[in-house]
């Protein structure tokens, strides 16, 4: 029986995979091609998720997409997890291929042992997506890697140095992105230094997480011969992790709320607090200046994007110009007397995944930013406030 192929994008928080998975999919659809999807998310929120789940190709059909949250792939839980998705993707459908999104602290060699064996599915490639950015500055454009690792080493300690060196380790494919912002010889730099950590990978800049669908599907098996040393080296330190699903001292944390950010004191907070101990924060909000955008919050390391979701509902049925008939808007406002906030479908839902010990203090920072009930009432009254983010906005793609 043919084996159904696998892919797995792996790669550190805010790397770029969910970019690359959703492009992939919208690839798939219009050329027709049947992939199913599987996407894991440390948060309970499972904002990776919903984004896939919005996705052209997956909008309406639950029969290719499962979503695992709060359980990282590489732990007990997680893999039985993973099991019973892939066995519910091939029972309802035979697709070409599957893709799975790991969550940014999954280590591959769990999976990778999972597959080995496996009697279903083939494990064609380890795609690692790592930010040439973060490269560059954290790492000296990848020239300190192994030597912050060995120093991890040597204190005994398991940080993000090591699953980011491991994760380059059992890669097949080495995928870096943001790389269009790299000075060409310092990405020679770049790709040379991780050769020295894994000569067998092959290295792919690519430009805005764009990856053709078609090169995908040219990758043959991984080959696991390449690691079989590694296996026999880490299964002692990784059988310590497998029971836990936030490894590395990586925390996670979520704020929910329905009130909008005080534009300027968010600016504010993450100007002042925002730095590498916080590796990845992501969900959807609002700004008390911008009340009819759905905006999605994308933060890794230093920088932030906003992206424009959407417009509220309940901003629609507000806008005396939105063009709806009586029987849609009687339809709309019956929608919105079930939703639970004070502002109708509008909220604030995020994660924050850092550092054990930084993420609390950004985050009660963060929860500091929404508006008070005094500064409610004075919204209410008409009054402005002051918006330093770029008026230019990314719009969302499917």
């Amino acid at each position: 029986m043919r084996k159904t192929p696998v892919i797995i994008l792996n790669g550190f928080l805010g790397s770029g995979k969910t970019t690359l998975f959703r492009n992939l999919l919208s690839q798939s659809k219009s050329k027709k091609l049947s992939v199913c999807a599987i996407v894991n998310d440390m948060s309970e929120l499972d904002v990776d998720g919903e984004l896939i789940a919005n996705t052209a190709i997956v909008e309406g059909d639950n029969k290719i997409l499962e979503s695992i949250s709060s359980h990282v792939l590489s732990s007990k839980i997680g893999l039985k997890k993973l099991d019973q998705s892939i066995s519910k993707l091939l029972s309802n459908s035979h697709p070409d291929l599957i893709i799975i999104e790991t969550s940014g602290g999954c280590h591959p060699m769990p999976l990778i042992r999972y597959f080995k064996n496996h009697q279903k599915v083939n494990l064609s490639a380890v795609l690692v997506l790592v930010d040439s950015l973060m490269l560059a500055h954290d790492y000296d454009y990848g020239r300190t890697l192994i030597t912050s690792m060995q120093q991890n080493m040597r204190e005994g300690k398991r940080g993000t140095i090591n699953l980011l060196v491991e994760q380059i380790m059992f890669c097949s494919h080495l995928i870096l992105t943001k790389s269009d912002r790299i000075n060409n010889n310092k990405l020679e730099d770049i790709v040379n230094h991780i050769k020295k950590i894994n000569p067998f990978v092959s290295v792919n800049p690519i430009i805005f997480e764009k990856l053709s669908i078609e090169s995908i599907f040219k990758i043959k098996e991984y080959n696991y011969d390449n690691v079989k040393i590694l296996f026999d080296e880490l299964q002692p330190i990784l059988e310590v992790e497998e029971n836990t699903d936030r490894p590395y001292n990586i925390e996670t944390r979520v704020i929910k709320d329905d009130r909008p950010f005080h534009p300027e004191r968010l600016w504010d907070v993450c100007h002042k607090y925002l730095d590498k101990r916080i590796y990845r924060s992501k969900g959807f909000f609002w700004l008390a200046s911008r009340r009819e955008h759905s905006l999605l919050w994308n933060q890794a390391s230093g920088g932030i994007n906003l992206e424009l979701m959407g417009t509220w509902l309940a901003a629609i049925f507000e806008n005396k110009n939105n063009g709806l008939l009586e029987e849609e808007m009687k339809l709309l406002k019956e929608r919105l007397a079930n939703e639970t906030g004070r502002f109708g479908d509008r909220c604030c839902d995020l994660t924050v995944i850092g550092d054990k010990d930084q993420v609390n203090q950004f985050t009660e920072k963060l929860k500091s930013c929404f508006l008070t009930e005094n500064e409610i009432k004075r919204w209410e009254n008409g009054d402005k406030f002051k918006d330093p983010w770029p008026k230019k906005i990314v719009r969302l793609n499917n």
